[in-house]
């Protein structure tokens, strides 16, 4: 045996699960859903998009050697039958790990046939996620390489901007800003439209916006904006493998907001997290799969007996970022099984 396989059979289970399996068990399951939901892209019904792709994701959650929780999910168990907060996933016999997931990031893209739609899994030893109630989240993130100290949620844009630009030795009219296209967005658009910098709009799809900041090819810089809390923690998941950085504050809106915050031990309403507080520990995975054309990734390509499908792995203890491009073959038997 040599010393790398005795270090990883020396390894706790967690541990040796994580470095052995995880990236490739995790990337099999959103290719799953992303596959199921990509027979309804563009035909307008978002809710049956939905329900296939969770569907199909539970299914291959429940095949992994994993004593798994679902943290982040589609909602308490009184408003989703599957796919749950707290659901128990796996086949009970491996390391216990919580998962932070969206079946499909992106239901009205989906519906619409429009760009960014994913199918989106994180992973990460027990109690490393926050459990971000299911209500709206301040966000600002950069990619890696850049001093997350720049980051501020309260200071005007155009300060940030000046930092940005100053830290990646280009002018602020140089760099490019996400942003969802909200008309709550309205000010924040008109203030980085008033420093110069460029600006791409995005319908949904938030947790693409936030991966694409990492990748140079994608020229997005900042991405800035209100959205959804458990998309921030998907989106910090993805940054704590590649070494961006984020920013979160939850958003309350209502008493109901504010009581489920409660129930999941949120005791400080105006807290401001970090990365690691979003999504801590050198054990995050992440993968997602493309189910449309997107900024980051190629959406299934469905064609007679098959389908072809773009998927992004990432693992935080290595900073490790796979792209892996896969064939699916429908006319095996039990093909799915096999993915």
């Amino acid at each position: 045996m040599s010393q790398e396989e005795q270090k990883v059979e020396n390894m706790p289970e967690s541990d040796a699960f994580m470095d052995r399996n995880l990236a490739l068990e995790v990337v099999r399951v959103t290719e799953a859903a992303a596959l199921a939901a990509s027979k309804l892209v563009g035909r307008g019904d978002k809710v049956t998009a939905d329900q296939v792709a969770v569907d199909a994701m539970r299914d291959a959650l429940n095949t992994m050697h994993i004593q798994g929780t679902v943290v982040i999910g589609e909602g308490e168990r009184d408003e989703a039958p599957m796919l749950y907060i707290g659901e128990e996933v796996g086949d009970g016999k491996g390391p216990k790990v919580d998962i932070a997931l969206d079946p499909l990031e992106g239901t009205d893209i989906t519906a619409a046939g429009g760009p960014n739609a994913l199918a989106v899994v994180a992973m990460t030893d027990e109690g490393g996620f926050l459990n971000a109630p299911d209500t709206y989240m301040d966000k600002i993130a950069i990619g890696p390489g850049i001093d997350p100290g720049i980051l501020d949620l309260d200071a005007p844009i155009g300060d940030v901007l000046k930092k940005l630009a100053k830290e990646k030795d280009a002018n602020v009219d140089d760099l490019m800003v996400c942003i969802l296209d909200r008309p709550r967005h309205e000010e924040l658009i008109a203030a980085v439209r008033k420093t110069g910098a460029r600006i791409t709009l995005i319908g949904d799809g938030d947790v693409s916006a936030v991966i694409a900041t990492t990748d140079g090819d994608t020229g997005i810089d900042l991405y800035v904006g209100n959205g959804g809390a458990p998309e921030g923690v998907l989106a910090a998941a993805a940054l704590q493998c590649t070494g961006g950085a984020m920013l979160g504050r939850l958003v309350f809106h209502t008493d109901v907001e504010r009581e489920r915050a409660d129930k999941w031990g949120i005791t400080d309403r105006d807290k401001i997290y970090t990365t690691d507080e979003l999504a801590k520990g050198d054990n995050v995975m992440f993968a997602a799969t493309g189910v449309t054309d997107g900024t980051m990734l190629r959406g299934v390509r469905r064609y007679s007996g098959g389908a072809k499908t773009s998927s992004i792995v990432m693992r935080s203890k290595s900073g490790t970022v796979r792209r892996v491009e896969a064939t699916h073959n429908f006319k095996r038997k039990d093909w799915i099984k096999s993915i």
